[in-house]
């Protein structure tokens, strides 16, 4: 097994899998979309102010491709400085050759790339109103699922990350109202977990049923119907690797309706999220399916940069799939994490230096 990688939930299934998928190759897809949600003051960090949050997204998909955005003239930024994950995830992929494909589910922003087109609308602000119509996640489903199944025939191993703004706010909605109990993450390193539980349930109040449509319906965001429709393909095909902590997991608690190939399915996540002593993904996903989860320990903590050294220490922590990421370019070419952070460092140089 690598040294940087533990693995929790399904200890056996889990070893086999990366086993199967050492040195093979792997593909990257990345969801970009938005919710309104993210407006709602102290949800968020990611952008340095709430007008560029709905650039967070394309420009992440942007940086992942081109190394500086397009649709914005700055990279992705916490407020005070922080590099976006999307840094982590680029190096990663990089180092591996693992290639990337965007998919926009419901960005308010176009990118400024070539990407799959779902043609949906941003989600709508859960704590006034229902994040989308039932129509809106039939649809979203339905072309997640011929991604997935366009996808899945490429490759040994499909990794999904996600990039919405304030999606760990409607995750937590998600998971509340199917009835899985969970602190969700949280992009800052004090986790504004009492304001997000709040919004949460006020949110699950307006409606009284648990279908699964209904519930994404109400108080999710274009995403996570998205990704559960990519997994229901691309796993009947080939191995798929959900890139993120909370909201892969509302993800994968939706699939539960629309269906996935369980051997083949396994979460990643860094070790920042895992680590999270006001969160609890491990025991959130063993109450949706016993998949593997892969905890990957990146070598941040000793990064001679502030802005890397950032995510160790409880700021942002994951996003963009850096986790799922980073794993790929492990077991494909053997990198480990030291490696990885020097890469990183250089990026980071190449990246204030524009």
């Amino acid at each position: 097994m690598h040294k940087d990688v533990e693995i929790f939930v399904d200890k056996q299934r889990g070893q086999e899998f990366l086993e199967k998928l050492e040195k093979k190759p792997f593909l990257f897809s990345l969801v970009i979309s938005y919710t309104n949600t993210c407006t709602i003051p102290g949800i968020t960090v990611a952008g340095k102010t709430p007008e560029v949050l709905p650039y967070t997204s394309p420009a992440d998909a942007e940086f992942l491709n081109f190394g500086y955005c397009k649709c914005i003239n700055a990279i992705p930024m916490t407020p005070d400085g922080k590099p976006t994950p999307a840094l982590l995830t680029k190096t990663a992929l990089e180092s591996a050759s693992i290639p990337n494909i965007i998919i926009n589910a419901g960005s308010k922003i176009q990118p400024q790339l070539p990407c799959f087109e779902t043609g949906l609308s941003h989600g709508r602000n859960i704590a006034l109103e229902p994040a989308m119509s039932l129509d809106d996640v039939t649809h979203a489903v339905e072309y997640g699922r011929m991604i997935g199944r366009s996808l899945g025939s490429t490759t040994d191993c499909l990794v999904i990350g996600e990039s919405i703004p304030g999606g760990t706010t409607t995750a937590q909605a998600v998971l509340t109202s199917l009835g899985i109990n969970g602190m969700v993450s949280s992009s800052m390193q004090e986790n504004p977990l009492s304001l997000k539980q709040k919004i949460a349930s006020d949110a699950a109040k307006r409606i009284d049923s648990t279908n699964e449509f209904d519930v994404v319906a109400n108080c999710g965001d274009p995403m996570i119907p998205t990704v559960a429709g990519i997994l229901s393909t691309a796993s009947a095909q080939t191995k798929v690797i959900l890139a993120g902590g909370t909201q892969m997991a509302a993800a994968l608690a939706f699939g539960k309706i629309t269906g996935y190939h369980r051997d083949n399915v396994a979460l990643a996540t860094t070790s920042y999220i895992i680590d999270d002593k006001s969160a609890n993904l491990i025991e959130m996903v063993s109450q949706i399916d016993t998949i593997p989860v892969f905890s990957v320990k990146l070598a941040l903590g000793r990064s001679k940069i502030d802005g890397l050294k950032a995510f160790a220490n409880g700021f942002v922590k994951e996003g963009v799939g850096a986790g799922g990421a980073s794993l790929a370019a492990m077991l494909k070419i053997g990198i480990d994490s030291e490696k990885l952070l020097v890469l990183a460092e250089q990026q980071y140089s190449e990246t204030i230096s524009q």
